[in-house]
């Protein structure tokens, strides 16, 4: 059975967007719309929004959370990477206001037969988009044990990297979840309050879908479609994700102008963002309780100067 997404942060998004009508917004990775929905009754009655998802059965889902709000809604199976184009195609000259919720959702996990979770046995494939690009297990299968190691360290954090790339290395073919989370176990003999296997599926499954590359070009695409005044925020869940967004957010909250009579800069300019939370907002006690996967959530805010 899918579990219903439950949004993350939900009225903390809707705080640091500020919603209104008739303002125009994007949610570039809209799930089962559980956001966009909080962002459309506040910008009623004449705001819109544009939604993004690569994933069709999130989208299946949002078309009919969304199905009240008529024509004020437009969706597209697509990476937030397009989120000009389709402006372009939409006549949106600017967004007022703009949300990322990164990572993978409950129903992902969910599912089995996606092969995101380890908590039951499914082919591993972890795509958001399953009708492109590899699958874990052909990621796994063909990748040199050397970079399946770098792999698994860059993308997990993952200390036993080199270990668990031979183990996998010599138990090929893997293909599915549960055989790839009994490989990872017996590097880690012993008990541990956290499944040994999560780091090493959460690098295959950023891999797979080239997930931190895809923020790193999305981040200035975004802040390029804001209007001045309008505000980006996005939800991270790992410590990877949350540092390519602070980097971000600092560095184009600074001036880089030269002195006088001194050449620090190559190029000058001015700061584009202002930071609205230095540290990321988290979750309160209450919402972890009715929906642990949120304990991990970092909530950055700026806005377009």
């Amino acid at each position: 059975m899918v579990t219903p997404h439950q949004p993350v942060l939900y009225q903390e998004i809707i705080h640091a967007l500020q919603p209104k009508s008739p303002g125009r917004y994007i949610d570039g990775t809209i799930g089962a719309g559980g956001h966009a929905r909080g962002i459309l009754e506040a910008c009623a009655p004449d705001g819109c929004l544009l939604g993004f998802d690569l994933d069709s059965q999130a989208l299946a889902l949002a078309r009919e959370t969304l199905a009240p709000y008529g024509k004020r809604v437009v969706l597209a199976q697509a990476s937030y990477l397009s989120l000009s184009e389709t402006m372009q195609r939409l006549g949106w000259k600017a967004a007022d206001g703009i949300v990322i919720d990164l990572g993978v959702s409950s129903m992902q996990l969910d599912t089995p037969e996606r092969g995101f979770s380890f908590q039951s046995d499914a082919p591993l494939d972890m795509r958001f988009n399953r009708d492109v690009g590899l699958t874990a297990a052909q990621l796994i299968n063909t990748t040199p044990e050397a970079d399946l190691a770098n792999l698994l360290f860059r993308y997990g954090e993952e200390p036993r990297a080199r270990r668990i790339a031979k183990m996998i290395a010599q138990a090929r073919p893997v293909t599915t979840t549960l055989q790839l989370a009994e490989i990872v176990k017996k590097a880690y003999p012993g008990h541990s309050r956290v499944h040994p296997a999560t780091r090493t599926f959460q690098a295959i499954r950023i891999a797979v879908n080239d997930e931190l590359s895809t923020l790193e070009q999305a981040l200035p695409r975004a802040i390029q479609a804001l209007r001045p005044g309008g505000r980006l925020a996005a939800i991270s869940f790992h410590s990877l994700e949350d540092r390519i967004v602070k980097d971000f957010f600092r560095h184009e909250s600074k001036d880089w102008i030269n002195p006088p009579y001194e050449k620090i800069y190559e190029v000058e300019r001015h700061a584009t963002l202002k930071e609205i939370n230095r540290k990321p907002i988290t979750p309160e006690e209450d919402e972890i309780k009715t929906n642990p996967r949120a304990r991990s959530a970092k909530l950055r805010v700026a806005e377009k100067l």
